[in-house]
């Protein structure tokens, strides 16, 4: 019997693969030395650090640590919103 609902395990199941995706890219640009530009670097780092956060916070509704998983771009709170 599942830990958690569909939905909590489907939203997990997709953050997973999406950091995946994200952390393979990044591996074959810094490991296996596939080129990039370098503001395609920036983007790319970005993107891997949005999806390893959307993976944890789904990782911890999973488990019941969180009550709701933020949304695409929800804001975060440890972050300023001032540039």
């Amino acid at each position: 019997m599942p830990f958690a609902d569909e939905e909590t395990i489907a939203a997990y199941r997709e953050a997973w693969d999406a950091w995946q995706k994200q952390l393979r890219h990044l591996h074959r640009v810094f490991l296996e030395g596939d080129p990039i530009r370098p503001e395609q670097l920036k983007g790319l780092l970005g993107r891997e650090a949005r999806a390893k956060e959307q993976w944890e916070a789904a990782r911890r509704r999973l488990l019941g640590l969180e009550p709701e998983l933020p949304g695409p771009g929800a804001a975060d709170p440890g972050r300023s919103s001032v540039g």
